[in-house]
């Protein structure tokens, strides 16, 4: 809802797949601590989604919109049915399925591990979630803060955990 006219701010367009992502991973993690009874941390989910909606230009995608209101709806159910009525359904929320989260997109794609020298972070680097040592090691060795630690030197040892982190021993 637009803050200023209050009219709707919701559009047909695709989101784009950083929200998408979000989106599916908020539905997880919402569901799963509605389940345990942890409401605190369900809101605080949602509103960590609210966040990364708020900074989307334009906007907000109906795939995205709808199922937030959702996972609102036994929270706050008063503020839900309102949103649910504006986003054009005459049924009650109350009556609609929660969300369901899309396993495939739960999984990250990349992931960012520390790079030790000596056993200390010295940076850290972005790269494919399945990247084996080897991967590592050369994104490790070629990051300039790296390549600055070592000045032209071999390490004397590479140590790479797959998924965890790269320690170079110098």
């Amino acid at each position: 809802v637009d803050e200023d006219s209050g009219e709707l701010a919701v559009s047909e367009d695709p989101a784009p797949e950083h929200l998408v992502r979000a989106l599916h991973q908020t539905v997880d993690a919402v569901g799963t601590d509605m389940d345990a009874l942890r409401f605190n941390t369900a809101i605080a989910k949602i509103t960590e989604l609210n966040n990364e909606v708020t900074k989307h230009d334009g906007p907000t995608p109906r795939e995205i919109a709808e199922p937030l209101v959702l996972m609102l709806g036994p929270l706050v159910p008063h503020i839900a049915e309102e949103l649910w009525a504006k986003l054009g359904h005459d049924e009650t929320v109350v009556y609609q399925q929660f969300p369901k989260a899309d396993p495939n997109l739960l999984v990250a794609d990349t992931i960012e591990i520390p790079v030790q020298v000596n056993g200390k972070v010295r940076a850290r680097i972005k790269i494919a979630a399945e990247a084996d040592k080897e991967t590592m090691s050369a994104a490790a060795l070629s990051h300039p803060t790296i390549a600055a630690q070592l000045d032209g030197a071999e390490p004397k040892k590479v140590v790479a955990v797959p998924g965890k982190l790269v320690n170079l021993v110098i």
